[in-house]
């Protein structure tokens, strides 16, 4: 499991790119070497029109992404992984940045099993998919 909400300003609607940027977080998660399966990855997006940014007075944008993980990786592999991803999220922002006020964060939850219901029949697709491993 591995899902990622991304919340961001209606103001960055036509710059901002929000589809380009969710398929760069689904590409970051496929190639996680297996560490996030691909039948479970979900990235998805909310705009919002209604909010207020520091003082209000100003075109303020935000960009505000949560990932959602099962626990149990490696301290070592999330600190890299999460690591490249902010640099690639900062990346695709960075001309956004350097025109106008932009706050951009990211967090990292891990999910306990035991209060994580789940159905999912997409991992057959992926699992079905690969080679079977000799002995």
């Amino acid at each position: 499991m591995a899902h990622a909400l991304v919340e961001y300003s209606d103001n960055l609607t036509d710059q901002g790119d929000i589809r380009g940027l969710l398929k760069k977080i689904a590409a970051q998660m496929c190639n996680s070497n297996g560490v996030f399966p691909t039948g479970g990855i979900r990235i998805r997006a909310n705009r919002l029109s209604e909010y207020v940014i520091a003082d209000g007075e100003d075109d303020y944008a935000f960009v505000n992404i949560v990932v959602q993980m099962g626990s149990g990786r490696p301290a070592d592999f999330k600190k890299q992984f999460f690591d490249e991803l902010f640099e690639i999220i900062k990346a695709h922002f960075a001309i956004i940045y350097a025109s106008r006020y932009l706050a951009i964060s990211l967090y990292v939850v891990e999910v306990n099993e035991q209060n994580s219901y789940k159905q999912n029949n997409i991992h057959a697709k992926f699992v079905s998919a690969m080679p079977p491993t000799k002995a």
